[in-house]
């Protein structure tokens, strides 16, 4: 007979166990808590979209579209696309099932996302995102709000001493317009020195030049005029009001000036959360306040702002959660199996965690209970063909321990 060969996974795809799905699932969990307390509603999103959501959204001519999207034609003959980020498919949720009467509308998510880029430490072609967004909202004290409800995800993540929010303006749109014009200006007197994409960026959206990862583009970049000298007064006052209410809010944020978001609709205040601990990757949190992007949807002007996280890269940052060890419930005999499978169900109706040890070879499930170093263990067994039953508290300061005690004893007295 031939032999079977096992299918390897897809390359940029993981399967997580044991501690590394614990710190995952505890920064899920954290998240969850954090957003309830801000007020953030929960959705949950389709992972598959129209082509059209994100081609428009995040423009034709960016990577993502051009390069990483996983997109094909389905069995309709329709364009789809597995969701490269949230943000898109959020804002077309907004239009099409009627989300906009409860506008403002502060909303929370959390999922799978897809991008065919190259693996690297933290980043997979199947990453999951946390994402927060607040829909209809022109006031700076949404920025505030959104920006806050980061800072304390990652403070309750313990994370808080080890990243710091990178934060800019865009300005408005007059204040982007010119500062547009004069970043054109300035790379086409450089084209020649610059990079190819940064070239091709040129005439298209000198914005993202800043942005460039190719050194040679660096000098140039850093001598590119600055937002700031552009601003309008409406512009400037938004960005004060912003870094005011940080401030209040108690919330530790650096100026970062060539901090940009590239796309047009973007407008005011863009941020980053970056840490020294992953290397070159630094950036754990990022977003900004995207006014135009409903608008490119096809809907009605909708002031909104929004971040998203990864959350691969945050579990690689943070310890192990603690994880309680299930109270061992061992048949010893065979003709037990019943009797402990009625105790373990007892207990959990209790709340408390419980482990029936009751498949393999009856002589071996002590020994199997005792290597998970549960808190107690209860055994079931037949001595001199009579049933007998023991309770061993391993940790008396354990709650679940102590309740499963409790439960044993009552039965006993009352058997």
């Amino acid at each position: 007979m031939a032999q079977i060969s096992t299918p390897q996974p897809i390359r940029g795809m993981q399967s997580l166990l044991g501690e590394d799905a614990d710190r995952f699932a505890h920064v899920v969990a954290t998240f969850d808590r954090v957003r309830r307390l801000f007020g953030f509603k929960r959705v949950e999103m389709p992972v598959l979209e129209p082509t059209a959501v994100f081609a428009r959204s995040l423009g034709e001519t960016t990577d993502v579209v051009s390069k990483e999207m996983y997109s094909f034609e389905d069995r309709s003959g329709d364009n789809v696309t597995l969701r490269p980020e949230f943000t898109a498919g959020i804002a077309r949720a907004f239009l099409t099932e009627g989300w906009q009467q409860f506008a403002p509308l502060k909303v929370a998510t959390h999922g799978p996302a897809f991008r065919y880029e190259r693996p690297q430490k933290g980043r997979f072609r199947q990453f999951h995102q946390l994402d927060a967004e607040i829909l209809g909202a022109a006031e700076p004290q949404a920025d505030v709000e959104v920006l806050s409800l980061a800072d304390q995800l990652l403070r309750e993540l313990g994370l808080g001493d080890t990243i710091v929010c990178k934060l800019n303006t865009l300005g408005d749109p007059a204040t982007r317009s010119a500062w547009r014009d004069a970043l054109h200006a300035h790379f086409a007197a450089h084209r020649a020195d610059l990079s190819e994409d940064s070239r091709d960026r040129l005439d298209r959206n000198p914005v993202r030049i800043l942005d460039s990862k190719a050194h040679q583009d660096w000098p140039i970049v850093d001598s590119a005029p600055v937002i700031d000298d552009y601003l309008t007064a409406e512009a400037s006052d938004f960005f004060a009001a912003v870094c005011a209410g940080l401030d209040a809010a108690g919330v530790r944020w650096e100026r970062a000036p060539r901090l940009v978001r590239g796309l047009d609709y973007y407008r005011h205040t863009a941020f980053e959360f970056v840490t020294d601990k992953l290397g070159a990757q630094g950036t754990v949190l990022a977003g900004g306040r995207y006014d135009g992007l409903v608008e490119a949807l096809g809907g009605p002007h909708t002031p909104a702002i929004g971040w998203a996280a990864g959350i691969e890269r945050l579990s690689m940052m943070i310890d192990a959660p603690a994880v309680a060890v299930p109270v061992a419930v061992v048949a010893e005999n065979a003709e037990r199996d019943a009797d402990a499978l009625r105790f373990v169900a007892q207990l959990r109706r209790r709340e408390v965690a419980a482990e029936a040890f009751v498949t393999g070879s009856p002589r071996k499930r002590y020994q199997r209970a005792m290597k998970t170093n549960p808190p107690a263990i209860v055994s079931f067994d037949v001595r001199d063909g009579a049933p007998t039953a023991g309770l061993k508290l391993l940790d008396e300061n354990n709650g679940d321990a102590v309740r499963a005690g409790e439960l044993f004893e009552r039965e006993r007295a009352t058997a």
